[in-house]
């Protein structure tokens, strides 16, 4: 057992990557010597375990206040632990909260900034999540229960095993998780079936699965470092529960009775897991922390004035006052993390670098979040945000919640916390731009008047200017990232027995320097790789990257129409150890070239990407969907043999060389158009991933765009549709008479 003096002296020692071997790879040995070499960890490092609660409020537990429901497992956590008074989400409902606690991005930065109104908003290649932080230094990461990101699909960056997680139990999409008798979870990039719930029957309740999923992660892993987030969609609506327990005689209604249920039940959860913990012998080496997505919700008939769900604080769920935003957080680990209380703002961002910081791995240096590691080890006083910052663009209302924003509570809105002072802004139309004089602002007093009651906005005009000034710099439309880890380009299509170039990039994007960068490239059994540039390098400051190539060559034999995986690995020595960054690229063998006219709708494409749904392909020439895909209209005419695509999209085709020439119409079709007007798009098409032509911005108002573009010579056709508005929700874009003509005798 770790003692709390061997976790102060050992917090920071080198993880070893022992059980990270690299196989049949080709690089540098000078690489793979330096990684060998570093020393071995004196003392195990810790592993996390975070349980994210579905919309429980900062009052709904019994150690901030709760009287009403039982919560006695988290109390004693509170209770042997540190007890944030503070604690904030990132956004008042729970996907952009989400996306924030993942990637240490406030929600003026980060990719997800609302829930999905139509299809979910996605996680991408760029959003570094604490599991690839930790997953670097040798943790086992693994992820159980509500995701919350789309498309509900595999092999896509938006999933989990591609942003870190090794093991995936759960729900991919947002509004699915909302299902407790589902007939079906996901297991990694897989669905599976629940036998119990076929056909609509209740007979296996989804939090008690991922229960035994959760503590079988346990199990398995007791003998090296992981890390579990455990995201159980308790209480979220509705309040279903096989059994109302204590609460079934209370003479409440039964959304009630379910949501007090669900919420012990929840408490109950977390025990299991301490319980599993202590079995294992864990329990002196592990850190617990316990949080919510958000304050409490009033769904499905629930009152949550019933439960005073938000203590002292004003505001429910989808409001940015206290009481949508701020939330309970627990830190529990005998002998490592110092019991006590503390009322430092504590955003959750915060958890990328506070987990990358107790388990010694570098984090990225762009992240809004701080770590607050020494706070909870009680070695020091962890550093302060200057400000606190809050985005909402929600279309969803519920009455509460849109009291108290006295029927503003689906206007485009934003809040600034900076010491004790608390603005919250409101702009009558959706665009963020418009003139700070335009939108209604409030200020409030934390200090003295937490439950946010008096308004002193007219009485402080400068501290609104300042305030509002805060707001405006911490609201960027697009966020660029420096670039973290590994990354790796293929080509779509690998002809066999022909080579193509292949690169991969290690980038520090951390605040401290690495040395002895190498990076590494495996391929599929019988091909041969060859590299064309120096796969090693001495040291790698913040901020740049060692750029590596290699000459690919498929065996001759390779069957058409297959995918294949290659895969770079990236290695150094950072300052807390060894790490090693993995990225997967995909290489198809392409199927026959086309040898006369074809519409694309009728030729099978290399891959196909989608941001939401699969690619709908319309192959009944405009007469009926058939289950491939509607026709296309735009303007009133219908169009057939097209292509449906939900932003972003990548669709590719294997031409060969064969074609001549390219033609569509593409743009947001009426269908799109009667769902939402706020749909914009941009279309490329490239021929061998150069240019060929990008159109205007695409909306319904202005209507499809032709393209009729010179492909002769190319081999691959890839047509991409990208979010032209950060409005991903409404971008479903539509190809019609998609159609390539060939060379004649080709």
């Amino acid at each position: 057992m770790s003692s709390r003096r061997r976790f102060l002296a050992g917090s920071a020692a080198t993880l070893g990557l022992g059980s990270l071997p690299v196989t049949g790879a080709v690089g540098a040995p000078a690489a793979t010597a330096a990684v060998a070499a570093a020393p071995e960890a004196t003392t195990r490092p810790p592993n996390l375990v975070v349980v994210l609660a579905d919309d429980l409020g900062h009052g709904e537990l019994g150690a901030y206040g709760q009287r009403l429901i039982t919560t006695p497992r988290i109390d004693g956590l509170a209770v042997d632990g540190l007890r944030f008074t503070d604690a904030y989400s990132t956004a008042a409902v729970c996907a952009p909260s989400r996306c924030s606690l993942l990637t240490g991005l406030h929600t003026g930065h980060a990719t997800v900034r609302a829930n999905p109104s139509g299809a979910q908003g996605s996680l991408t290649a760029a959003d570094t999540t604490f599991a690839q932080v930790l997953r670097a230094r040798g943790y086992r990461t693994g992820v159980i229960g509500k995701w919350g990101f789309g498309p509900e699909s595999a092999d896509q960056d938006s999933h989990p095993n591609a942003r870190g997680f090794e093991e995936f139990h759960g729900y991919i999409d947002h509004g699915h998780a909302h299902q407790y008798y589902p007939a079906y979870l996901w297991h990694d990039g897989v669905k599976e079936p629940i036998a119990a719930n076929a056909g609509g029957a209740k007979g296996a309740y989804a939090p008690d699965l991922l229960r035994e999923r959760a503590l079988d992660f346990l199990d398995r892993h007791a003998a090296e470092p992981f890390l579990l987030l455990l995201t159980p969609t308790v209480p979220h609506a509705p309040s279903d529960i096989p059994d109302t327990g204590a609460y079934a005689s209370r003479s409440w209604s039964a959304a009630d009775k379910g949501h007090a249920a669900q919420v012990s039940l929840f408490d109950a959860l977390v025990g299991d897991v301490v319980d599993r913990l202590r079995a294992l012998g864990l329990e002196d080496d592990t850190i617990l922390l316990v949080t919510s997505d958000n304050g409490p919700h009033e769904e499905g008939g629930v009152n949550p004035d019933r439960f005073d769900a938000n203590g002292p604080l004003r505001g429910y769920k989808r409001n940015l006052y206290e009481g949508g935003v701020r939330v309970p957080l627990i830190a529990w680990g005998p002998g490592r993390v110092l019991p006590g209380t503390s009322d430092r703002p504590t955003p959750l961002t915060d958890l990328l670098p506070t987990l990358a910081d107790l388990g010694g791995a570098p984090a990225p240096a762009d992240v809004d979040g701080l770590s607050v590691a020494p706070l909870l080890t009680g070695a020091a006083e962890a550093a302060r945000h200057d400000h606190l910052y809050w985005f909402r663009d929600e279309r969803g209302v519920t009455a509460r919640a849109d009291a108290q924003d006295r029927q503003r509570a689906t206007w485009l809105a934003e809040a600034l916390r900076k010491d004790r002072w608390k603005a919250v802004r409101f702009a009558p139309v959706r665009d963020h731009a418009l003139p700070d004089d335009q939108w209604q602002v409030e200020l409030y007093d934390l200090a003295t008047d937490v439950g946010e009651s008096s308004d002193l906005a007219s009485r402080h005009p400068a501290r609104v200017a300042e305030l509002v000034a805060l707001m405006r710099s911490s609201w960027q439309e697009q966020y660029p990232r420096t670039a973290f880890g590994t990354t790796l380009t293929v080509p779509a299509s690998a002809v066999p027995g022909e080579p193509f170039p292949v690169t991969a990039t290690l980038a520090n994007g951390s605040a401290r320097a690495w040395s002895s960068p190498a990076v590494t490239l495996r391929a599929p059994v019988g091909w041969t790789v060859r590299a064309t540039t120096a796969t090693t390098g001495g040291q790698l400051a913040p901020g740049a990257r060692l750029t590596t190539g290699w000459q690919v060559t498929p065996s001759a034999d390779a069957p058409a129409a297959t995918p294949w995986t290659l895969t770079a690995e990236g290695t150094a020595l950072a300052p807390g150890g060894p790490v090693r960054y993995a990225a997967a690229g995909r290489a198809t063998t392409p199927p026959p070239a086309p040898t006369r006219d074809s519409h694309l709708s009728d030729l099978p494409w290399i891959h196909a990407v989608n941001g939401w749904g699969p690619v709908e392909r319309d192959a009944s020439n405009g007469k009926s969907a058939a289950g491939d895909g509607t026709p296309i209209a735009f303007g009133g005419t219908t169009y057939p043999k097209g292509l449906g695509v939900h932003a972003p999209s990548d669709v590719a085709f294997h031409l060969g060389g064969a074609g001549d020439r390219f033609t569509a119409l593409v743009g947001i079709d009426d269908f799109s158009a009667r769902q939402s007007s706020a749909g914009a798009t941009r279309a490329t098409v490239y021929g061998d991933d150069r240019v060929l032509v990008t159109t205007p911005v695409l909306t319904a108002a202005t209507g499809p765009v032709p393209v009729d573009v010179d492909v002769r010579g190319v081999r691959v056709l890839r047509l991409e549709v990208t979010d032209a508005n950060a409005k991903t929700s409404f971008d479903h874009t539509s190809w019609a008479l998609a159609r390539v003509t060939v060379v004649p005798g080709a």
